[in-house]
Order: structure tokens, then C-alpha cells, then sequence
């Protein structure tokens, strides 16, 4: 008789995501600068550093990021490194609050910190601002627009997201004016919500910019 213990796991013919993305990896010739933007923007605290890296983490993982130091002269030569995101390779990550409050109030802190997005748009789907650190690396902070996965997943297939899958740029300082003026939370979401009066939003294609690309 075979026991419990002793059987394989049967093998499965579907794919096994992994649970959890834990951290990422950069190498950086700007490693203090690095350290003292990630501490500004995500609160993250140094939880090991030596001279040939830094771990670091904002929540109960370990690490969630790591930069690997190498010699600060070696950023001269790769002068054009920080736009190759711009035309090939990953392009940002994305980190998700769970309320279009946090998300404005975290603007607000950065902003009077001097650090601004170079893209604030609402896709649809999510409002989104764009920032970049020191190294070019940019990071998507957004919230969801909808209240459940399957009201998203519907958007993604309507005719208005097939018309418009990019979005529409909007002032986030003008959205919180909104946002504490009281406005409900249903029509702070729209895709023209955060547009100031007498203002023009860039919309789909027309807001990719060399800024923004």
C-alpha cells in the first residue's frame, strides 16, 4: 500500500500562475539617489545595504526591490539608456490604490515634494499617473474605475474603449478640488472628470507624447 507521503503530485495540463509578484531588480549607477527617491514615493525603508547592493520594501515582503550598485562613471556610457523604454523593452509597473482618494492625496504629498507625474490620464478602466525615478524606470500608480472585474472586463469590450483605448488626460489637483468639494465618487471616474474648465484634454493617440511615451 502506498502511503500519502509517497504519491508524486499529478501533473497538470493547464498553466500554474505564481501566487504573488515579489519583487523586481535594477541595476543603478545612482543608487543614493535611487534609495532617497523610493523612500519619498513609496515609503520604502533600506532593509539591507552593502557596497555592492541595496534591498529595500514598503510592505510585509522581505524585499520588493533590489539595486544592484554598479560604478556611478558607467552611466556615461549609456547616455541615451533612460529613453530605450520609450521606443523598446518593459515600459512601466503598475502599483494599484484602492481608492481614488489615496491616490490623489499621494499626488498632493509628492507634488508640495516637488516630484509631479509626467502623465496623469484616465484610460477608462483606471486613472492613472504616470512618475519616473531617477533612472528613467517609470511606475503606473492607478486606481479602478469600476467596482468589480466584470464591469471592467466589460468596458474593455465596448464600443467606447474600441473608439478610445488610450484615454483622456486629466488635471489631478483640479480632481481633488472636486473630490473635496464633495462631488460623488460615480462621477469622478468618468473619462472627463479630472478635465478643468477651459481646458483641452488630450485624448487617445493625440495624449502619447514624447513625454508621456
Amino acid at each position: 500500500m502506498v502511503s500519502t507521503a509517497d504519491r508524486s503530485p499529478a501533473p497538470v495540463s493547464t498553466a500554474l500562475p505564481p501566487d504573488l509578484l515579489a519583487h523586481f531588480v535594477v541595476k543603478t549607477a545612482r543608487a543614493p539617489e535611487m534609495i532617497e527617491w523610493y523612500r519619498t514615493v513609496l515609503g520604502a525603508e533600506v532593509v539591507h545595504e552593502d557596497e555592492q547592493i541595496a534591498f529595500l520594501t514598503w510592505d510585509d515582503e522581505s524585499h520588493r526591490l533590489a539595486l544592484v550598485k554598479i560604478p556611478p562613471p558607467v552611466r556615461f556610457l549609456f547616455p541615451l539608456a533612460r529613453f530605450k523604454r520609450k521606443v523598446y523593452g518593459v515600459d512601466h509597473l503598475a502599483f494599484t490604490y484602492h481608492s481614488l482618494e489615496r491616490l490623489l492625496l499621494n499626488y498632493e504629498r509628492l507634488a508640495g515634494l516637488g516630484i509631479e507625474p509626467v502623465w496623469s490620464i484616465n484610460h477608462g478602466p483606471t486613472t492613472s499617473l504616470y512618475y519616473e525615478d531617477p533612472d528613467g524606470i517609470r511606475l503606473e500608480f492607478q486606481t479602478e474605475n469600476f467596482p468589480t472585474a466584470e464591469e471592467t472586463a466589460a468596458f474593455f469590450s465596448s464600443p467606447e474603449f474600441a473608439q478610445n483605448p488610450i484615454g483622456v488626460t486629466f488635471d489631478p489637483s483640479y480632481l481633488l478640488e472636486r473630490m473635496r468639494a464633495g462631488a460623488p465618487l460615480e462621477s469622478l471616474t468618468r473619462r472627463d472628470a479630472g478635465v478643468r474648465p477651459g481646458t483641452r484634454p488630450r485624448v487617445n493617440r493625440r495624449a502619447i507624447t514624447f513625454r508621456t511615451l
